[in-house]
C-alpha cells in the first residue's frame, strides 16, 4: 500500500536558495530521531512522507523552515506521540528560529533595516543554538545526551555544519549590518550583530571589534553601559579577562543603577522572565523585577569555574544577587549547587583578588543562613 503523503510544498517552495537552509533544525531533528531509536525510513513511515523528504530535512537540503506552519505542527505532535523529549522539541523550535536568523545574515538582499536580528532582545537559549554551527559547542538542551539506541552507519558530524564560505559571508554580513545600524541609530541590531561577531575567531576580528567600541559614543547612559558590557563579554569569550575586570571595577561596583541593570540583563538572558522585550530599555529599570531568582542563582553557580571566560562577572553578579535577595540561600537545589562549588573556587589560584573577596563574603552569608 502506498504511503499517504502529508501536504507537499508547491513548486516555488521546493526551490531552496542559499539563504533558506535548515542546517540547525535539521540536525536537531536527527538527534530527536536517534534518541527515539528510529531510522530515517522508520520516521518517514510514521510521518507518512518519503525517505528522501526526511533525509532532506535532516541535512538542511529541504529546510524545515520552508514547511508550512500547519504541517510543522502535525510533525511536532507526532514527535510528541512518539515520546520525543520536551527539551529537544523546544530545541527544535529554537533551531528553526536560529535557521531563519542565519538565513537572513547569509542573504545579500537583506538590509540592516529589514534584519530580524534587531527585532527583539535575544535570550541565551536562542543564541546558544544560533552559535552552534559557528563554534561546534553544543547548546544546553543537547549537552550530555545519552548515546542513541541504534548504532549510526558511517561518520556523522558532531554539530550542524556551515560551509567555510558561508561562515565568512555570515560574519561579513554581521559587520555590514552593525555599521549600517550605527548610521541608522538602530542600537539593538548593532549590539546584537557585534555580539555575534565575537564568535569570529579570525585574527583581524579583534581589531574590528575595538574599532567598533571606539566609534560608539552616546549621551545615553544605557547605550554606553551596554556597549561596555558587550565588548567586555566578547573579549572575555576570546580569552582576554582584563576588560571584563575593568568593566566590573569601574562600571558596576558601587553604582546602584549599573548593578540593577546587570541583574535585569542576566535575568532576561537566562529566561527568568517570560516577557519578550523588543528593546533594551527594560535593562535600565531600577526595579529589579518580580522574577524569582532561583534559575539565575543556579546558572551563576554552574558558571563558577576558574577557566570560565565570564567567571569574574559570574562571581560579582552572584554576590550582587545574594545581597539583594539573601533568601535565595535557602532555595533548594540552586543553593546546594552553590555550596558545593565554593570550596573548589576558593582553592583555585586563578581567580582575581576582588573575586576571591566576594566569594569569601558569599561563604560567610551561607554560614549565617545556616546558623
Amino acid at each position: 500500500m502506498a504511503k499517504r503523503q502529508l501536504p507537499t510544498l508547491t513548486a516555488g517552495q521546493g526551490r531552496v536558495d542559499r539563504g533558506r537552509r535548515g542546517v540547525i533544525s535539521g540536525y536537531v531533528l536527527r538527534l530527536i530521531r536517534e534518541q527515539l531509536g528510529l531510522t530515517q525510513d522508520a520516521l518517514a513511515e510514521r510521518f507518512r512522507v518519503s525517505l528522501d523528504t526526511v533525509a532532506g530535512w535532516e541535512s538542511g537540503r529541504r529546510p524545515l523552515t520552508a514547511v508550512p506552519a500547519g504541517q510543522m505542527l502535525v510533525l511536532r505532535h507526532r514527535l510528541m506521540h512518539l515520546g520525543a523529549s520536551p527539551t529537544l522539541l523546544r530545541a527544535l523550535e529554537r533551531g528553526m528560529e536560529a535557521d531563519v536568523l542565519l538565513a537572513s545574515a547569509l542573504d545579500d538582499e537583506v538590509s540592516a533595516q529589514d534584519s530580524p536580528l534587531g527585532a527583539w532582545v535575544m535570550q541565551r537559549d536562542l543564541v546558544e543554538v544560533l552559535a552552534w554551527p559557528l563554534t561546534g559547542e553544543s547548546p544546553s538542551p543537547v549537552r550530555g545526551l545519552p548515546d542513541p539506541p541504534r548504532q549510526r552507519k558511517g561518520p556523522v558530524p558532531s554539530a550542524p555544519e556551515l560551509a567555510a564560505e558561508d561562515r565568512k559571508r555570515f560574519f561579513a554580513h554581521l559587520k555590514r549590518m552593525a555599521e549600517e545600524a550605527r548610521i541608522q541609530g538602530n542600537f539593538l541590531l548593532r549590539r546584537q550583530a557585534i555580539y555575534l561577531s565575537g564568535y569570529d575567531d579570525r585574527v583581524n576580528n579583534g581589531d574590528w571589534l575595538a574599532q567598533q567600541q571606539r566609534s560608539e559614543r552616546s549621551s545615553d547612559w544605557l547605550t554606553n553601559w551596554l556597549n561596555e558590557r558587550s565588548v567586555a563579554a566578547v573579549t572575555a569569550r576570546q580569552g582576554d579577562k582584563e576588560r571584563m575586570q575593568h568593566f566590573i571595577s569601574n562600571t558596576l561596583k558601587d553604582d546602584e543603577a549599573s548593578e540593577a541593570a546587570n541583574l535585569n540583563y542576566w535575568a532576561y538572558w537566562i529566561g527568568e522572565t517570560e516577557r519578550i522585550e523588543l528593546s533594551d530599555q527594560f535593562i535600565a529599570s531600577r526595579n529589579r523585577g518580580n522574577w524569582p531568582g532561583t534559575r539565575l542563582l543556579q546558572h551563576l553557580a554552574r558558571g563558577l569555574a576558574p577557566h570560565h571566560g565570564y567567571v569574574d562577572l559570574n562571581i560579582h553578579t552572584l554576590w550582587t544577587l545574594l545581597a539583594a535577595r539573601p533568601e535565595l540561600l535557602r532555595s533548594g537545589n540552586a543553593a546546594i549547587a552553590l555550596r558545593e562549588r565554593l570550596p573548589m573556587m576558593l582553592d583555585s589560584r586563578e581567580i582575581s583578588a576582588p573575586a576571591r573577596r566576594e566569594l569569601e563574603s558569599i561563604r560567610y552569608a551561607i554560614r549565617l543562613a545556616e546558623a
